[in-house]
């Protein structure tokens, strides 16, 4: 009779075993399962943040804030090397330990997972206890993991995780922080063109205006606060002739005079730029070709009125003349150079979300090809 019962005592147990381990996989499973879908999410809202028309900085910003967020990190910093030296990217921490967070490239205990492109964790086990690179603090840090960042097997900066808990990340999972790793090291690949174009934004020293480049940062925020607006591109076509006939001088005077009529009469919130050369581009933001036409049409007669000169007075030039008798100076008028500029307008409706380098493709290709003695508005 006892060995029966001890027959199904076991039974049970060893039924509760296996069904608590059936139990503990699924669950195992269900964390999994609900980690990816986390990952995804996260690297979805990564995506969104790159597609956004911000700064690099503020997108590696906001990229930074959704780790903290979604992940729960006490203090997440992102440094990169800009060529010249480490500077901080984004960071949640006092910017009084920023100096300390820019040097962690020569801290021993660093240096080899620099050299190795692995993560390093370094805890401390006393409350009284500071980490290695801590040089003036003590209660803000006491558990850290340090991430060595690569593009295409080049180093570039590092991201590093800090927590006020002594042992904090012990048990953390590290395949999911390398994930989160990878993840910056894409942002970062995938905005380094777009830092190129900002750090190429110059003002023209002729027409006073940004270069083309504008148009494709700061210049795209503007106009994507709006679902349609007009492009216009224009071309000071007789430029090539002033500056021949004339002089380059007289050329430079040409668009540094177009470019301030032009500037005084359109809205602050359109956007004007000189593209290229004798190229300009006139962003109508929120605004459709229909509403822009006549308005170009009355500013193109107005510009193709003007008569451009070097000087505002005729020159006066004294000549001597050989002659020994009277010996006298006499004056003679000098010619005065004009110019009167010709333009030719292409303008194209955009619409926000879609690449504004194609149009902008599309405008000049039209014209570049464009007859030299059009002069004329066209819609395409």
């Amino acid at each position: 009779m006892l060995t029966g019962v001890v027959i199904i005592l076991v039974v049970v147990v060893i039924g509760l075993v296996i069904y608590n381990l059936s139990i503990y996989k699924k669950i195992q499973t269900f964390r999994n399962i609900n980690q990816r879908i986390n990952n995804l999410t996260v690297v979805q809202d990564f995506m969104n943040a790159i597609g956004e028309t911000s700064t690099v900085d503020d997108k590696i910003k906001k990229i930074n804030n959704i780790l903290i967020e979604r992940y729960e990190i006490k203090y997440s910093t992102i440094v990169v090397y800009n060529g010249a030296e480490y500077e901080i990217k984004a960071s949640n921490v006092d910017e009084k330990h920023w100096r300390a967070l820019t040097c962690l490239q020569d801290v021993e205990i660093f240096k080899d997972s620099i050299a190795t492109a692995t993560p390093k964790y370094i805890t401390v086990n006393k409350e009284d206890e500071r980490l290695p690179y801590q040089q003036m603090e003590f209660g803000r840090a006491k558990a850290a993991i340090f991430f060595p960042l690569y593009i295409d097997n080049v180093y570039i900066g590092y991201w590093i995780i800090e927590s006020g808990t002594p042992h904090d990340f012990d048990n953390v999972d590290t395949t999911v922080l390398e994930v989160i790793k990878d993840n910056i090291v894409s942002v970062l690949k995938t905005v380094v063109h777009q830092k190129t174009l900002e750090s190429l934004v110059r003002k023209d020293l002729y027409s006073g205006l940004y270069s083309g480049e504008y148009l494709y940062n700061e210049g795209k925020k503007l106009i994507d606060q709006y679902t349609i607006s007009t492009i216009s591109m224009f071309r000071i076509t007789n430029l090539e002739e002033i500056n021949q006939t004339f002089s380059r001088e007289l050329g430079n005077k040409v668009i540094t005079e177009i470019s301030e009529y032009v500037k005084a009469n359109i809205s602050e919130d359109y956007i004007f730029v000189r593209y290229m050369g004798p190229k300009f581009v006139i962003a109508f933001s929120g605004v459709e070709t229909d509403g822009v036409a006549d308005f170009l049409n009355d500013l193109k007669d107005s510009v193709e009125k003007m008569q451009i000169s070097l000087d505002d007075d005729e020159d006066i030039e004294e000549i001597e003349i050989e002659d020994t008798k009277n010996k006298k100076k006499t004056k003679k008028q000098k010619e005065k150079q004009v110019a009167v500029p010709k333009l030719n307008f292409v303008l194209s409706s955009y619409y926000k979300g879609t690449g504004l380098e194609e149009v902008l493709k599309k405008l000049e290709e039209y014209i570049d090809n464009a007859d030299k003695s059009e002069s004329d508005i066209t819609s395409i």
